[in-house]
């Protein structure tokens, strides 16, 4: 029980401060600077582009908090994994990378249908 509570405390911890140096350092300080027209933010370029959402619908501030917090999650639980994994680090960086590409692509793909839902799609689709 200890084990469990130790792991959730670390989890956490680790997703707040991964979302907060994300969102402070890279989504707030290239949206401040309007640097999102030219897609040099990789999550909104993608999901943009897989899920053919509108430009002129898309609200940059709120897109950009939740992917941070998704980044946080994501590489959080990666870690968390693969800490408790007793393995040599060869096989626990490739349970990693496995599992870091199944949770970005799982993950990002809830939220483009998500985006969706609400409307941001392009109108000819």
């Amino acid at each position: 029980m200890e084990k469990i509570l130790a792991n959730l405390i670390f989890f956490f911890v680790l997703a707040l401060v991964i979302f907060l140096i994300d969102y402070l350092f890279v989504f707030k300080r290239k949206i401040k600077n309007k640097k999102i027209k030219n897609d040099q933010i990789m999550e909104f370029g993608y999901l943009i582009y897989k899920f053919k959402l509108d430009k002129n619908k898309v609200l940059y501030k709120p897109m950009g908090l939740y992917c941070a917090l998704i980044n946080g999650f994501i590489i959080s639980g990666v870690v968390t994994i693969i800490s408790n994994i007793k393995l040599k680090m060869i096989w626990q960086l490739l349970i990693g990378f496995v599992l870091l590409f199944g949770f970005i692509y799982s993950v990002y793909e809830i939220y483009g249908r998500i985006l969706v839902k609400k409307g941001w799609k392009l109108k000819d689709e």
